[in-house]
């Protein structure tokens, strides 16, 4: 393919599989590949954006990073979706909690997206667009929940791109049944979208608006793996 690499991905033809599961610290994707993974083979380290593909029960699936923001995963998404065939992409990250029930490592199923963003502009669309989740995804994930019993709530993030805000109104999402703040999933979705593959949000919460709970960065690194078990269960 002509188009590979890409400017972002160093990755040849028939390296990354159709499936990627993807987190915004290449140094999680890196504990993913180590922890989940047999027999992983790096596929790229360009700027630093670690990837790796290896097996998981029989089926291959790669790992990768994203990095932080919606610009950044709108790039490595379209390029894995447009460029190396990836039919499937999950997300697992972190999210600021703006629900009373959701504490520090419970699990948000993110349905749909609210935004700040801008990144639908360029669709030329005569309204509001809203960005959903690939249903059978979503059914699955909370299916394995269930299953695993882990905490859990399914809904609409808020996906910012701004994290220091002059003037956040946290309040006026939360009084319209927002469960959580994150930085991504729209860009993710809407490619998905356009370009007719799956994709889903997966975070764990990493600190609360409401209470001022907060886990360190390590934490957030290596011990939210809750949302890749079932991110794995989904491949």
């Amino acid at each position: 393919m002509s188009n590979i690499p890409t400017p972002h991905i160093g990755a040849l033809a028939g390296q990354i599989a159709e499936t990627v599961i993807m987190a915004g610290d290449p140094l999680r994707a890196k504990f993913m590949a180590e922890k989940f993974l047999e027999n992983p083979v790096e596929f790229n380290h360009v700027r630093g954006m670690l990837g790796f593909t290896g097996t998981y029960n029989g089926k291959r699936v790669s790992v990768m990073g994203h990095g932080m923001g919606i610009p950044s995963i709108g790039i490595y998404t379209y390029e894995l979706f447009k460029f190396y065939n990836v039919q499937t992409i999950i997300r697992v990250g972190s999210a600021g909690s703006l629900h009373p029930d959701l504490h520090l490592g419970d699990l948000v199923l993110a349905m749909g997206s609210c935004t700040n963003s801008n990144y639908a502009m360029q669709y030329e669309l005569p309204g509001t667009y809203a960005p959903i989740a690939d249903f059978d995804l979503l059914r699955g994930a909370a299916d394995t929940c269930d299953r695993l019993g882990y905490r859990y709530k399914v809904g609409n993030v808020f996906s910012s791109d701004i994290f220091y805000s002059e003037n956040p109104h946290n309040d006026r999402w939360q009084n319209m049944g927002v469960l959580a703040i994150e930085m991504e999933a729209p860009a993710l979705y809407m490619n998905a979208a356009r370009l007719g593959r799956r994709a889903l949000v997966i975070c764990t919460i990493s600190d609360s608006l409401i209470t001022g709970e907060e886990t360190t960065a390590e934490e957030r690194q290596t011990s939210f793996t809750h949302m890749m078990d079932v991110a794995f269960s989904l491949v």
